[in-house]
């Protein structure tokens, strides 16, 4: 885990609304005395208000707003104009106190929200009354990296699916929250665990796994929502050919400085280790319905920074990778940073967009924020990078080989993007990206494989006194020069949301929850949630008043203030 220096001055730039979490909390309980429904309705989310759920604004029924996870929203109630008058409507709180890293899904005027530990709150969308709440019974081993995290549930017809740190999947009635089956994944006594939100589609329920830093071998993973049974598997190591081609240079053209001749002798005399190659899959996959395609990034290899144990380019970690959603057949990949040492892994889910090709030509493509710190741009049909963007945040000494001493090298591991999903405004060509700045060195030592127990080969350390930092870049998608950019005073994990109302929501370790003008990066709101909000922002309409939703509970790997509350925000009526 990397701890952080606590940051001291918040901005007082604005003469905004801050309550405070006491005044919120009053506000929930007054909320709560107003008229709601005593229980859920119905609850029936068809296959089609899926497929539309990106374009539509009303609900909020994906993790990342829809299967092409632009995490945009169409509700343009609350704007640039009006975003200053923007207050608490309700707050609610949990009983777990830790790291909170949700988006919550909201189903006509139903929040269905998470927590570390694998709890599930249903509750009133407008008052925050609680109708249900389901704690997973976790079985006797878990294993997992970079804290107990949940990222949401997915939803389809009246089942809500979660993946479980015991390596679990588990389908809960939404209308109850009664458990109606449960399946295992894979061993978390091999260091397997699941904190990513789930993908439903076509009755499919894809999820990926953790354990890159366990020596687990990754995967994505169908399974059938009717009953949980095994569809299909996609292993992101593969068997034979994880040797690659022996790639020199990165994704962006600069050598790696790997000696590609000891590896290929050290291959000769042992290719097995694909079993414990790493390779995880921390995020949703992007789902084109019209091509039958889902695209997914691929985490780091292990031992993270001690190479020799895994010679050759690890396919298909630290990469793009395209499958047949009926199959899990292989399409194609691209992969960023090959034989990867510096723990500098994809992790940011991909979004799907049009953009002008080098002809100018718009054309559909898929878009990354990697933990280099540049936004990449690749052609949907074949994986081929269209461009890269411009450096969000400083790149220093890249790829020096980490050295028994520590060697330095900027991005340090954390990036760049880190799992953080990205947002982007079609209308204004702009994604929105959220960075961290951590100067660090790397460190290597002989490592062999401990049997599903840490294993990183080495540490990666952040450097004492020096400056770190935050960064929210918006890249033009077209061309990959960066249109504006806004610094904050801590390095930035979480993510981000962008709304027709022209405004850029996002959360930050110190507890500050900001509206930036998606335009031209303006402060134009701020609230302090009390812990880290470094959770992922939502927005939904119910009976034409529009809500924002952030969770703020802070976060273990980078060690921000924990809380466990889910505030509401919404215009003064």
């Amino acid at each position: 885990m990397i701890r952080l220096k606590p940051t001291t001055g918040l901005s007082a730039m604005l003469a905004v609304c801050v309550f405070g979490a006491a005044n919120a909390q009053e506000i929930q309980q007054q909320k709560g005395k107003s008229a709601a429904p005593a229980a859920i309705g119905t609850v029936n989310v068809s296959q089609a208000q899926l497929s539309n759920s990106g374009q539509q604004g009303k609900d909020w029924l994906q993790t990342n707003g829809g299967y092409a996870q632009t995490r945009f929203y169409p509700g343009r109630q609350i704007n640039t104009g009006n975003v200053k008058n923007l207050r608490p409507e309700f707050s609610f709180q949990t009983e777990v106190r830790e790291s909170m890293e949700t988006a919550p899904i909201v189903v006509d005027g139903v929040m269905y929200m998470t927590t570390s530990y694998n709890h599930v709150y249903a509750l009133d969308a407008t008052t925050g009354r609680e109708f249900w709440h389901y704690k997973h019974k976790m079985g006797p081993i878990t294993t997992f990296c970079c804290g107990p995290n949940n990222r949401g549930v997915a939803i389809e017809g009246g089942k809500l699916f979660m993946g479980t740190l015991d390596a679990k999947l588990v389908a809960l009635d939404a209308q109850s929250g009664k458990v109606l089956w449960e399946t295992q994944i894979a061993d978390p006594e091999k260091g397997y665990s699941e904190t990513m939100s789930p993908t439903v589609v076509e009755g499919k329920v894809l999820i990926g796994t953790n354990g890159g830093e366990y020596g687990i071998r990754g995967f994505v993973k169908a399974f059938d929502a009717r009953d949980g049974k095994l569809l299909w598997t996609f292993y992101t190591i593969p068997e034979q050919g994880h040797e690659g081609v022996w790639a020199e240079n990165d994704a962006t053209g600069r050598n790696m400085h790997r000696d590609i001749k000891a590896e290929k002798e050290e291959l000769a005399r042992n290719s097995s280790f694909y079993q414990t190659l790493g390779g995880g899959v921390w995020m949703n996959p992007a789902v084109d319905l019209k091509t039958r395609t889902i695209f997914f990034v691929v985490g780091n290899p292990s031992p993270d920074l001690y190479g020799a144990e895994r010679p050759g380019d690890n396919l298909y970690t630290d990469s793009l990778v395209a499958l047949d959603l009926d199959s899990g057949k292989y399409k194609w990949h691209s992969q960023y940073v090959a034989h990867d040492v510096w723990d500098l892994d994809a992790v940011s889910p991909p979004i799907l967009m049009d953009v002008k090709d080098k002809s100018g030509k718009m054309i559909p493509a898929v878009l990354h924020g990697g933990k280099t710190g540049h936004v990449y741009v690749h052609d949907r049909k074949d994986g081929k990078l269209i461009r890269f963007s411009e450096a969000m945040i400083p790149q220093e000494n890249m790829w020096v080989l980490p050295t028994a001493q520590g060697a330095r090298m900027l991005p340090g591991a954390n990036g760049g993007v880190e799992w953080s999903p990205m947002a982007v405004n079609e209308k204004l060509r702009l994604a929105y990206a959220l960075n961290l700045h951590q100067p660090m060195t790397y460190h290597v030592e002989k490592a062999a494989y401990p049997g599903g127990k840490l294993w990183l080969g080495g540490a990666f350390k952040t450097i004492e006194g020096e400056e770190q930092w935050g960064r929210v870049a918006a890249v033009n998608v077209d061309t990959g020069k960066m249109a504006w950019k806004f610094d904050t005073a801590q390095p930035l994990i979480g993510g981000a949301l962008a709304t027709a109302g022209d405004l850029l929501f996002y959360g930050e370790g110190n507890g500050l929850f900001r509206a930036l003008d998606a335009r031209n990066g303006k402060l134009l709101w701020e609230y302090q949630c009390g812990a880290g909000a470094n959770a992922m922002p939502v927005s939904y309409t119910v009976k034409d008043r529009q809500y924002i939703a952030m969770g703020c509970g802070g976060n273990t790997q980078l060690d921000f203030k924990r809380g466990n509350t889910m505030f509401v925000y919404a215009l003064p009526r």
